[in-house]
């Protein structure tokens, strides 16, 4: 009977680790395939990955800038970004990591036009950078808010935190990029991402708890 069960978690993982790899695979061909696309400048391609990821770009940019009409002026300038450089897309890494990478670029040089501070810099002083473990058994913090409350309250919240902070929530858990991912799209070491990530789910807590009272306040009085 042990044996039998030994046998059958066996063959269980092995099915999915085989699935994973052959997702991986079919990732990895897809990538290859919008290299190629943006190498011929096809413009049906290009129609094709704005419907795909018009929706998770435009929302990006809502929660780094804060603000509509410039999420959505740069949220045009990305694209043509795009069909400007889509030559340098080699298909190695994710599209959408490129594709984020353009838009923060956007952004930073957004702000030092206008002479704001930088994403780095508007994060809190004196920001710890000690390593952190990130967990990944049962679901976040910033799950568990999403389910429990309305994603636009969710997402009203994540526009008063640091500007630091909600990037790496939003790349996370929007956009479930991996640790390296994040690190790649804002040129911070690993360490600094997960410091961020925890520090942004510490904060967001509080900010939850006072929304709450604030509308529960709101139903009483009214």
């Amino acid at each position: 009977m042990a044996q039998t069960l030994t046998a059958g978690l066996v063959r269980g993982r092995g099915n999915a680790a085989a699935f994973e790899a052959e997702r991986i695979a079919e990732l990895q061909r897809e990538n290859l395939a919008i290299a190629k696309g943006l190498k011929r400048n096809d413009p049906d391609l290009l129609d094709q990955l704005i419907d795909m990821y018009q929706h998770r770009l435009l929302r990006y940019l809502l929660f780094l800038t804060g603000k509509r009409e410039i999420a959505e002026d740069l949220f045009q300038e990305t694209w043509m970004r795009v069909l400007l450089r889509g030559s340098q897309y080699n298909g190695k890494a994710r599209f959408d990591t490129w594709l984020f990478t353009i838009a923060r670029n956007l952004v930073i040089d957004l702000s030092r036009k206008r002479q704001m501070a930088s994403l780095d810099e508007m994060s809190a002083a004196g920001e710890d950078e000690r390593p952190f473990e990130v967990a990944i058994d049962g679901p976040s913090p910033f799950d568990q808010f999403a389910v429990r409350e309305d994603r636009a309250e969710v997402a009203e919240v994540l526009l008063k935190l640091e500007p630091s902070y909600r990037e790496v929530l939003t790349l996370r858990f929007h956009e479930e990029m991996s640790l390296e991912e994040i690190a790649t799209v804002t040129r911070a070491p690993l360490s600094t991402v997960k410091s961020r990530l925890y520090r942004g789910l510490a904060a967001l807590k509080p900010e939850v708890e006072q929304l709450r009272r604030s509308h529960a306040n709101g139903s009483a009085s009214s």
